[in-house]
């Protein structure tokens, strides 16, 4: 995350005020982008966010970092695709919608945007066998 509570977004025109986006807005933002493209299976989430969407909630921000240092904002996005799907072209759409997303909601630039494909899921895959990917791998995002 960010050492920073709030970014501010720079005005050039007259404005009213100040507008602060909190980084948390921006792997919201972030996660939505890169679950809507087409081959992505889920987000990489960790045990206690796998606990929370079984009893219905939805957290929009898991496998995304954001990370902020001289040389911009940077996203990281941790994702499961699909069995079948060409794994760069997914990769460079994720890569696309997000930085458009952010672009178009927030007028923010990103420096960069990586992706981590954590695995490829089967198709007959389900979400325990996933959590259980989850736990041997001994890392909780």
């Amino acid at each position: 995350m960010t050492e920073e509570s709030k970014l501010t977004l720079q005005d050039n025109k007259a404005s009213l005020g100040e507008i602060e986006i909190a980084p948390e807005v921006i792997e919201v933002i972030s996660g939505i982008a890169a679950s809507k493209v087409e081959g992505v299976y889920a987000m990489h989430g960790s045990l206690t966010s796998g606990v929370t969407e079984l009893f219905g909630r939805v957290n929009h921000k898991k496998g995304v970092r954001l990370t902020v240092d001289e040389e911009g904002l940077k996203v990281d996005v941790y994702c499961y695709l699909n069995y079948g799907v060409a794994v760069p072209k997914v990769a460079l759409e994720m890569q696309e919608k997000i930085r458009q997303q952010l672009l178009f909601m927030t007028d923010i630039e990103l420096t960069e945007v990586n992706i981590h494909v954590v695995a490829i899921v089967p198709e007959k895959a389900e979400i325990q066998k996933l959590i259980d990917l989850e736990d041997e791998d001994g890392e909780d995002a």
